[in-house]
Order: C-alpha cells, then structure tokens, then sequence
C-alpha cells in the first residue's frame, strides 16, 4: 500500500497545535462538522423531514461501514456507545452460560470492555478468566494461554488500549473456534486505524464508539454481528427495528418480525440528523484514504518517534507486537502527568495511560508537528 501526504486540511487545527493524542478524542472532519450543523438545524422544520428519512441514513451507514471496513453490510448496525454494544451481547450470552463455563477478558481492559462482562459472570455464574499483562507485550500468546475446554466467549481488543500492543487476532480466532467457543472484539482503539480481515478473522461481534478512530462525532458507535447471531433477542425492543416501521401509518400493529440482518440490534432514534451525517462523511472518507494506507502512514510517523524515544531511554512497545498507529513507551524514571501538562504547554498534545505515555497520532500530522514533538523529546 502507500503512505499518504498529510492531510491536514480536512481537519479543523490550527498550525501551532501539535495534536498526537486521538486515542483519547479525535478531531472531527471539518466536512462532518458542517453536516452536524446542517443536521442539528433541520430539527427546526420538522414537516420537512419524511419517513423513509427515519431509516436512509442508517442503510447508508450500513454500506459505508462495509465499504471502508470490510465485512458484509448486513451485518452492520448503529449504536450509541461501546458499553451500548458489549452489553447487547452480555445480553445475547445471559441465556446461554453456565456454572462450568470461562469468559475470557484482559488485566487492565478498559471499564466498558470489563464491567459488562463482570456482570454477565454473576448473572450467569460463569467464571471470568483474566488474562495478565505479559512484561514482553506478547497478549496473542497470553490469551492462547488461557484457553480451555471450558472458554465459552473470548472478549478482547485488537490492540491494548494503554499502549497500543498488538494481538494476532487470526491466531485467537483460529484457537477460539476451534472450541467451539466465540469471540467478542473490542475495537475502539483500533477500528478506522488498523486493518482488520474480517472474512479470515471471522469475529462473532465487533464493537467499537465511533469518536475516536472512526472519527464520527460523539453519541454515535458501531456494532457487528455475523449473520449466525442474527436471529437473537436485541438489548431493546424499538418499533423502529421491526418489520413494517417504514409504514408510519401502522405503528399499532405491532409486529412480531424484526428486520433482516443486524437491523435488530440498533438503537431507537437510530436515524438522527444531528449525528448520523457526520459518521457517514468520516466512513467515507476513511473509505476513500483506504485504512491499510491510514495504518502505513501512521507506522512510519511513530517509528520516527519510537527511535528517539529509544535514544532517550523510554522502551517502546517493541516492534513486533507494536501496533501502527498507536504507540505506548514506557521510562525507568517513570511517565508523570506533569510530562504530559509540560508537553500540552507547548501545544504537544498526548496522554498518560496505565504507566505509559501514549502517542497517537492521526492524518493531520505534518512535518512540522513531528519535528517539533522530536525535538522536544530529545531535549527531555
């Protein structure tokens, strides 16, 4: 594939700001944003907005999301939030663990990537099975550890959240299924950034809020499930997921059907003007820059960066278990917020995660931004 130029002008930042942090918040397009607004505004002609409007963008979304992502569209639906979508299988699994069975989750998963889980064990019984934090940044290999005859459901990331280790997500699928067992993905600190081959990897669901980097605007994430999970209960009964909900004419006939594919899993109001347009901008265009080409140019620009901050003493995730578009390094002194606030007084915008400093650079960065982030790091 190829790197890509900097394309900062599809986003909003001043020169002066050096932003590496979209693993926290990223940028919304400025295109997006203009729609939002668009959206937001049409609220105030209510009589112009007809009832087919109520699912266009939805379908829209479905098509898009296959477009850039991959998958089939069918399987695509719209939720509000992560949590939103890990409960709704939580739900799924309620009916279907036992005593004897193993739920598999990792030390230190991010609280909507833990708390549903944990409260599927107690419901069910089922045990919860947490992975440790490998000291060689190698999950793949502790996960594959942890599987058993009794692994019912592994739960994890493409990428750990703190800093950005990579998990072989064709080798744990091979080994889960190969149990009989299904696998959950997590995919917010990766989706949009990191190419996933979902017709190999064969993920039973996908998660991931849509604000980071998928670049939607907030209130507005996505959920996947493969066409064997389409005939489940859905986390909430919305008129607007059952057969006949175009027919507005209708709404009291209460039908019994719900509409095909992963339709059934969505939110209610799950066409909203002031949110949806701007997701469907972003699945555009991370479909046209092609997110194995966003993965490559974002590789290139923190290896420049894990170089240096190997020369000053940080360990960097290493190489082979390091993910492309975000990088976590460790220092023997120790990462400080108050690096991280200095760096943010200079307009040098990262994080601070799980002991580890966390960069996560987008499209937006150019050469400017770069060298002035190195230069700081040098001089630290």
């Amino acid at each position: 594939m190829a790197q890509l130029k900097s394309q900062r002008h599809f986003f909003e930042i001043p020169p002066e700001i050096a932003y590496f942090n979209c693993a926290y918040n990223a940028p919304l397009l400025v295109e997006s944003a203009k729609v939002l607004v668009e959206g937001a505004l049409s609220k105030c002609q209510p009589w112009q907005r007809k009832p087919n409007e109520f699912f266009d963008d939805a379908e829209q979304f479905r098509k898009l999301a296959a477009r850039a992502l991959g998958g089939n569209a069918e399987c695509y639906a719209v939720i509000p939030s992560a949590s939103y979508g890990t409960s709704t299988v939580a739900r799924i699994f309620e009916e279907k663990l036992g005593r004897s069975d193993e739920i598999i989750v990792l030390e230190k998963a991010f609280p909507s990537e833990y708390l549903p889980w944990q409260r599927l064990s107690q419901v069910t019984g089922a045990q919860l099975v947490v992975v440790q934090a490998p000291k060689d940044f190698n999950w793949t290999q502790a996960v594959l550890d942890c599987l058993t005859s009794q692994t019912k459901l592994v739960a994890i990331p493409n990428c750990h959240w703190t800093n950005g280790a990579r998990f072989d997500l064709l080798a744990i699928s091979e080994a889960t299924h190969s149990l009989g067992a299904c696998l959950s993905l997590e995919l917010t600190q990766s989706l949009g950034a990191l190419p996933l081959d979902i017709e190999r990897v064969r993920p039973d669901f996908m998660v991931a809020a849509g604000y980071k980097w998928l670049l939607f605007p907030y209130g507005l994430s996505l959920f996947y499930a493969d066409p064997r999970w389409h005939g489940e209960r859905p986390l909430e009964e919305t008129w607007l997921s059952r057969e006949g909900a175009d027919v507005f004419e209708r709404p009291l006939d209460y039908a019994a059907s719900y509409q095909a594919g992963a339709r059934r899993f969505e939110m209610g109001q799950k066409s909203i003007p002031s949110l949806l347009p701007g997701g469907l901008v972003a699945l555009w265009q991370l479909g046209d820059w092609g997110v194995t080409n966003i993965a490559d140019t974002l590789e290139a620009i923190n290896d420049r960066i894990a170089y240096v901050l190997e020369e000053r003493g940080w360990t960097p995730v290493p190489k082979q278990h390091r993910s492309p578009h975000l990088l976590g390094a460790l220092s023997k002194r120790g990462v400080s917020e108050d690096f991280v606030g200095k760096l943010a007084e200079q307009n040098i915008f990262v994080s601070y995660r799980g002991g580890s400093l966390r960069i996560a650079p987008h499209l937006h960065i150019n050469e400017q931004d770069l060298e002035r982030f190195l230069r700081v790091l040098s001089d630290s």
